[in-house]
């Protein structure tokens, strides 16, 4: 065995020593930790049996604890409703400070965009105060309830102490009467009082500083040389700035929030209708206060026609500028308030008593007398109201304005109906005249002048499409809606020939009255001459037609002036008749010659005179026309029978044929002035037939060669 085999032998002992006496000191400590071990068992056992009896006694004390900690919650929760209540309180108190702070400010501010400014902030403090106040009214009932049911909770459990019961019970007392006696006092006889109406009276001084433009001014700087005023000429205007809507808009809401809605509307409706009808009343409207049927009848035909222009000049300008204005004003102050619902109805209230002074007086004009002149005011009546009518149902659209949209329509009924009620009664009053007496010079009737020029002027662009509108407005609610109406110019036309053969059943009728022979055909010739020559080539010939206008005037003319002329001179130049001289011998010859000259002479100074006296042509053509023909039907008789007879007669004792011609020229400018009161005539030079002017037609053409068509048009007024 060798010296390294028994060094490892060596160590490998001495590991196994070493370890041996580690196993034993491991066993000793086991023992001793088991030992230990048994030492603490017991003394847990000793612990445990402590511990249990330390429950038993703390098991009460832990219960009564519970019951400490809810008693606490309940009185906690009862105790803070009441806690935020008086800090509902102490808020409320502070806004009413911040209120009278804001009053005196508002009363020493002179700035008025400040004083607005300042407003709002006064507006927004007002409702911040009946917030609270609400605040208040929901927090007071929960809050006693739920301390009341503590104070009952505590005095039937005696869960507490009596001390702390009874302050609680003190308290519930207290806030039953705060609640009780202020919350009323703050709404209705405190600060927030004073302050809603002081409210009131800014918002009605705000509605009254809105005023509407002077609508005379306006019209004067558009143009200083016009006195009317035109709606077209002043523009609707926003009657406020933002901030003053802005403020306008808050009032009426808190206004409305505190229960003084009623009062709010008042307000705005009694302060704007005034503002609206001053506004109108700066156009001096003072014929509105004439508005029955019989003090219209007694007024002045200038007058009433100039107040029926000024009535369709101010209801323009009250319905596109002053209530245009008025309801966008109602609707920004008013909008907010019951979901939109108010401002229709109090826009109305403010339009209704103007409209209704503008319905009275229309309708007084379209229940008068229907007199014949009233027709083209009646005219303009309606057809401003149809210009109206569309904008008028906008701005009183809904069923607010229902009423006054109504009363538009019946007044645009009394128009149609009066209108048509004059127009067709027109003939019917031509007729009646016939009772009157012609003129005693056989010269055109006022009547005929009148009428014609009437329907001339009807027949213009300015009234025919407004009757034509009429007429067929009248017939389809006579005939029904469904019922075929006539074509427009059928409806004016038939019309107009009613009036027209009225004219001349009042004519043919008049003409029978004269005693004198020859006034008929002087009267028929001059008024149906100026019938057919005063409408040549105008509307009312044009719808007559010409052929119709030919035949039953001019042709009836062109024979009453055949029948004049074979009336006053044919008798005249049949004296001169060489047939009876014939038959006579010679010495009875001379006498006879002398007997016919004398008489012509003497019939000649008759008629002559007659004609400057009685007979009067009113028209310078037509009666230049029948001088001519008298001239050539007269002189060339009596220069022939002249001449004739030279020896017979003794020619110096006769009037000359010239001056047979000139006394025919004179006597017809002697009429002429005498009727015109002209001092000298300057007649027209008429074309002769080689000129080539048109001659008459027919029979009248052959036997009245000399009587030729006036190449005047003129119309007479």
């Amino acid at each position: 065995m060798s010296m390294e085999e028994v060094k490892q032998d060596d160590q490998i002992m001495f590991k196994l020593k070493q370890t041996c006496s580690d196993l034993k000191n491991l066993l000793q400590l086991s023992s001793n930790v088991e030992t230990t071990l048994a030492e603490i068992e017991e003394r847990f056992v000793g612990m445990q049996e402590n511990l249990s009896i330390a429950s038993r006694r703390i098991t009460p004390l832990q219960s009564l604890s519970i019951a400490n900690k809810a008693l606490d919650t309940k009185i906690n929760r009862a105790i803070s409703p009441a806690l935020a209540l008086l800090e509902s309180f102490k808020l409320s108190e502070s806004l009413q400070h911040k209120l009278l702070g804001l009053t005196n400010k508002l009363a020493n501010e002179k700035s008025f965009n400040k004083r607005v400014e300042k407003l709002i902030k006064y507006v927004d403090t007002v409702d911040d105060l009946n917030e609270a106040i609400n605040s208040i009214s929901r927090e007071c009932e929960p809050a006693i309830q739920k301390l009341q049911e503590v104070v009952e909770f505590l005095s039937r459990t005696k869960a507490t102490d009596q001390f702390r019961t009874h302050r609680l019970r003190e308290t519930l007392i207290t806030l039953k009467a705060l609640c009780e006696n202020e919350v009323d006092a703050m709404r209705f006889d405190g600060v927030l009082d004073d302050a809603l109406l002081n409210l009131q009276d800014e918002y009605e001084s705000l509605l009254n500083n809105m005023r509407h433009r002077n609508f005379m001014e306006a019209k004067s700087d558009c143009d200083d040389d016009q006195s009317d005023v035109a709606a077209a000429d002043v523009v609707s205007t926003d009657l406020g700035s933002e901030l003053e809507i802005e403020l306008l808009t808050r009032i009426s809401e808190t206004l409305a929030a505190n229960d003084c809605l009623d009062i709010c509307i008042d307000i705005f409706v009694k302060v704007r209708y005034k503002r609206a009808a001053k506004a109108l009343m700066t156009l001096n409207p003072e014929y509105l206060k004439t508005y029955s049927p019989e003090e219209i009848d007694e007024m002045e035909w200038e007058s009433l026609e100039t107040v029926i222009s000024l009535w369709i000049q101010h209801f323009e300008l009250a319905i596109k500028n002053v209530f245009v204005s008025e309801k966008k004003l109602c609707c920004q102050v008013l909008g907010t308030i019951v979901d939109g619902v108010i401002w229709p109805e109090c826009f109305v209230k403010i339009a209704d008593k103007i409209m209704a002074v503008f319905f009275r007086f229309g309708e007084g004009v379209a229940r008068s007398k229907k007199e014949p002149q009233k027709l083209f005011k009646l005219l303009h009546m309606f057809e401003s109201l149809e210009k109206l009518k569309s904008e008028f149902s906008e701005i009183f659209a809904g069923e607010a304005g229902a009423d006054i949209c109504s009363r538009y329509r019946e007044l645009e009924k009394l128009l149609v109906h009066s209108s048509t009620k004059v127009f067709f009664e027109l003939g019917l009053q031509i007729e009646a005249n016939q009772d009157v007496l012609p003129p005693q010079d056989g010269s055109v009737p006022k009547l005929v002048r009148y009428a014609i020029n009437y329907l001339k002027y009807l027949l213009t662009d300015a009234y025919s499409a407004t009757m034509v509108r009429i007429l067929r407005t009248e017939q389809i609610w006579k005939a029904g809606i469904l019922s075929s109406p006539e074509m427009d110019e059928n409806l004016l036309k038939d019309a107009m020939f009613n009036i027209m053969d009225a004219i001349r059943r009042n004519v043919e009728s008049k003409k029978l009255r004269y005693k004198d022979k020859v006034l008929p055909h002087v009267f028929v010739m001059n008024t149906y001459w100026y019938i057919y020559m005063r409408t040549r080539g105008t509307e009312l010939g044009k719808l007559m037609g010409d052929q119709y206008m030919k035949k039953t005037y001019k042709v009836v003319a062109e024979e009453s002036a055949y029948s004049y002329q074979k009336q006053a001179w044919g008798p005249l130049v049949r004296l001169l008749d060489r047939e009876e001289l014939k038959r006579v011998d010679k010495d009875g010859l001379t006498a006879m010659v002398r007997g016919k000259m004398d008489a012509f002479t003497k019939g000649f100074d008759d008629i002559t005179q007659r004609h400057k006296n009685f007979y009067h042509i009113p028209d310078a053509d037509l009666r230049e026309q029948i001088r001519e023909a008298t001239v050539k039907l007269v002189t060339p008789v009596y220069t022939e029978f002249l001449n004739n007879f030279a020896s017979s007669l003794h020619v110096k004792s006769y009037p000359s044929p010239e001056y047979i011609e000139d006394s025919l020229n004179q006597m017809f400018q002697v009429a002429y002035h005498k009727s015109s009161g002209k001092s000298s005539l300057r007649p027209r030079q008429m074309r002769d037939h080689s000129d080539g002017s048109k001659s008459l037609s027919g029979e009248q053409s052959r036997r009245n060669k000399d009587i030729r068509r006036s190449k005047s048009s003129a119309i007479d007024t």
